[in-house]
């Protein structure tokens, strides 16, 4: 009988809920999991690891899971208040998302966080380059609000230290004994596909090689395991050719209607020390 999967409380472009059992069967086992890319936390919500390091690059996301691990049913009664039918129109998502920006206070900015995510366009986690969230209004008849898997992110995350640090930063933090999953925004299919503004400032191709480089050091000169998602494409090939590749097709898209969703290749690289 196989386990029950775990889906993470936030809406996610590019989230590894359906990766999971592929993911999984990649990743060793070891004292500790470290995720310099949480996201939403997929993998994090659905392995067994006696302890995490998760990290991120966006605040408001780090700082939510914070929140949470700390101040749940607090947390949980605030945010679930603006799950109101008054709410799911243009004009409060609108108001409710200059607030957002507008405001400077943690928690505030925590329980608009799950409201914009859940009412905005596709779940979508966008910043323009000042760093101001521009995900438009998404149209949905009756947004969810996702109480159960707040409640086992909460309980989970007691297993978890969050920081939200440059990537390359937690991969100096690591040590013997651990694992490290990469799930960085993905190199673009071509020139006109990119989309990697989860945080403000984006994620060059550049980024996407000095990962590489440190996934190969780590793996096969420090004997600490890493495993990376990415899209299939030469240019990820040539950056993960030390890397043992798994290939993969995979639903993905940034569209509110499942007809329009495309199988492209993703590959799996893992560096990990004979």
């Amino acid at each position: 009988m196989a386990l029950k999967k775990n889906r993470a409380f936030l809406k996610w472009a590019g989230g590894k809920y359906s990766l999971i059992e592929a993911i999984t069967a990649k990743l060793p086992y070891a004292n500790k999991l470290i995720e310099p890319f949480v996201g939403a936390g997929s993998v994090f919500l659905n392995t067994q690891y006696p302890k995490y390091l998760l990290n991120d690059i966006n605040p408001d996301l780090i700082n939510l899971y914070k929140i949470i691990q700390k101040r749940a049913d607090h947390y949980i009664a605030d945010s679930a208040s603006l799950f109101v039918a008054s709410n799911n129109c243009e004009t409060r998502y609108y108001a409710l998302r200059e607030k957002f920006n507008l405001s400077t206070d943690r928690y505030e900015r925590a329980v608009i966080f799950l409201y914009l995510n859940r009412f905005g366009y596709n779940g979508l986690c966008r910043y323009n380059q000042k760093g101001i969230f521009n995900v438009p209004f998404g149209r949905y008849k009756a947004p969810y609000f996702p109480l159960k898997e707040i409640l086992f992110f909460a309980e989970k995350s007691q297993q978890a230290v969050f920081t939200c640090l440059p990537f390359e930063h937690i991969f100096s933090r690591s040590r013997l004994g651990s694992v490290i999953y990469c799930d960085p925004p993905y190199a673009p299919i071509s020139q006109t596909a990119k989309f990697n503004s989860y945080a403000s400032g984006g994620f060059s191709l550049s980024s996407q090689n000095v990962l590489a480089k440190l996934a190969e050091k780590s793996g096969y000169e420090r004997n600490i395991p890493v495993l990376i998602s990415n899209h299939d494409t030469p240019f990820t090939r040539e950056i993960y050719q030390q890397a043992r590749l798994t290939e993969l097709q995979v639903s993905r898209f940034i569209s509110q209607s499942g007809g329009t969703r495309n199988k492209v290749g993703e590959l799996l690289a893992l560096y990990q020390a004979d």
